[in-house]
């Protein structure tokens, strides 16, 4: 899986006040946790933090603190703005090598249905899949082939079988479908 770089400075305050003077320098406050660590109060540039959350792909950030710490994490929650989409907090979760990392990872769709030729249209339900696995074996994306998918019929997580890979998310959650089109219901019916 790809890294990224990200720096922070830490920060003492907490409360509501000091956290809206961040947001109005052009800060982002956020919060790093993890098993056997304290929670560690930081700002990143909200600038900076865009290239993580405004784009589809996942990353395994690579968190340079102002006090010389420097850790890995996975962004795990972000709240926004209800008018103007910035990000109003964000927390990231500490991760190893040694542990499994559980992490949302693009779902990329491949091939040409056969349903699809014979005039269906491919819906695609998911976009994002929840996944377990060590780092080392962390795919950038989940390929899906869709290639022999008739009308009528879905992809759901339970068919993936990815190496090294364990899907967290409902073994029911359709990835991708061919639906029927008025078009392919009239060809069949003649």
């Amino acid at each position: 899986m790809k890294h990224i770089t990200l720096n922070g400075t830490i920060r003492e305050a907490a409360g509501k006040a000091a956290v809206k003077a961040i947001r109005k320098a052009g800060l982002v406050p956020c919060n790093i946790y993890g098993q056997g660590m304290d929670n560690v109060l930081f700002t990143v540039d909200a600038k900076e933090l865009k290239a993580i959350t405004n784009t589809p792909n996942s990353y395994i950030i690579d968190l340079k603190l102002s006090d010389g710490k420097e850790m890995m994490a996975v962004l795990h929650e972000a709240q926004w703005h209800p008018v103007t989409d910035e990000a109003m907090h964000i927390d990231f979760l500490a991760v190893s090598e040694d542990k499994p990392v559980v992490i949302n990872v693009p779902v990329q769709v491949t091939g040409h249905s056969e349903g699809v030729k014979l005039g269906g249209k491919l819906y695609v339900a998911v976009r994002k899949l929840r996944i377990s696995a060590l780092m080392a074996k962390l795919p950038d994306f989940i390929e899906v082939d869709v290639t022999s998918l008739q009308i009528g019929k879905q992809i759901v997580a339970g068919d993936l079988n990815i190496d090294g890979v364990n899907i967290v998310s409902p073994k029911g959650t359709i990835i991708c479908s061919v639906l029927a089109t008025r078009a392919s219901q009239q060809a069949a019916a003649e």
